[in-house]
């Protein structure tokens, strides 16, 4: 399925990271934002940004979603600048209407998507501080947000998306998770609220057994440790042992792999873990 521009439409939902340099993840880590400027462009915007810059090198129409438009513009001049093509929109996953309305926009500007990543994250639950790791203590409207993006959000989005690619017979969509989508665990200090996640993965394998025999690549990817970013690499941990961060520009490559396995070997779950920890199970 291609746009005007004769191009197939990848949709990143999450194109940039809240460890950027001026992120709330990293104001919230630093206190302050970071200096990116010796980063490759690779990283500056964490796993999405990545992605987003893959697929348009490959030759994809990239549409990047952010709940304010500002927070892409760096993302998008950076993939233009490479020869790529995409556009900037609004989506706020909270609300049904933005969601509609994101994807309203996109078909009427870009196109149905081929491709639709759904990387959205959330920082709900970092800012509690040691002691407060109980669920007692999660106030209600921490648990609505990781329940709206970890849940609700990707339903709504599978919703809107599902449909053109059933009919067309092709279409991939993949959802960026994360270890405590494989079992409900402690919330650590510091750690968002992340068991809503669960629900993420067993959406995908729901989505798995509806849709494949209607032509679409569903996925759940397992993205077990830290991801390279501003904000990340300046972590006193990651200081130390710089080998627990993970390549972006590879986290990118595993994306597009799975968007282009053949359809006899299809992957529905990929977990990647850098070498020097043991995989989460």
């Amino acid at each position: 399925m291609s746009n005007r521009h004769g191009k197939p439409v990848a949709v990143v939902i999450g194109a940039t990271s809240k460890w950027q340099a001026e992120g709330r993840n990293t104001r919230l880590a630093h206190g302050k934002p970071v200096d990116d400027s010796t980063l490759p462009m690779a990283a500056r915007w964490g796993i999405g940004g990545a992605i987003a810059q893959k697929f348009a090198a490959e030759g994809f129409y990239t549409v990047l979603t952010t709940r304010t438009a500002p927070n892409a513009a760096g993302l998008l001049k950076a993939i233009e600048a490479a020869g790529g093509e995409g556009m900037v929109v609004e989506l706020d996953l909270s609300s049904e209407d933005s969601i509609h309305g994101a994807f309203a926009a996109i078909r009427r500007e870009a196109g149905e998507p081929e491709v639709v990543i759904y990387n959205a994250g959330y920082l709900e639950g970092r800012d509690l501080p040691a002691g407060k790791e109980l669920l007692e203590y999660i106030p209600v409207e921490m648990f609505d947000t990781a329940h709206h993006i970890a849940s609700r959000g990707p339903f709504l989005v599978a919703k809107e998306v599902l449909p053109a690619m059933r009919q067309r017979g092709s279409g991939s969509l993949f959802f960026t998770n994360n270890s405590k989508s494989l079992r409900g665990k402690k919330r650590q200090t510091g750690e968002s609220l992340y068991y809503p996640r669960v629900m993420m993965r067993a959406l995908a394998q729901v989505l798995t057994e509806e849709y494949s025999e209607h032509g679409v690549h569903i996925a759940n990817v397992v993205i077990d440790g830290t991801i390279d970013s501003p904000g990340t690499r300046a972590l006193p941990r990651i200081q130390n042992r710089p080998e627990l961060i993970m390549n972006t520009e590879k986290l990118a490559d595993g994306f597009w792999y799975l968007h282009t396995q053949d359809r006899s070997v299809w992957t529905h779950e990929l977990q990647m873990t850098p070498h020097a920890t043991v995989p989460s199970y």
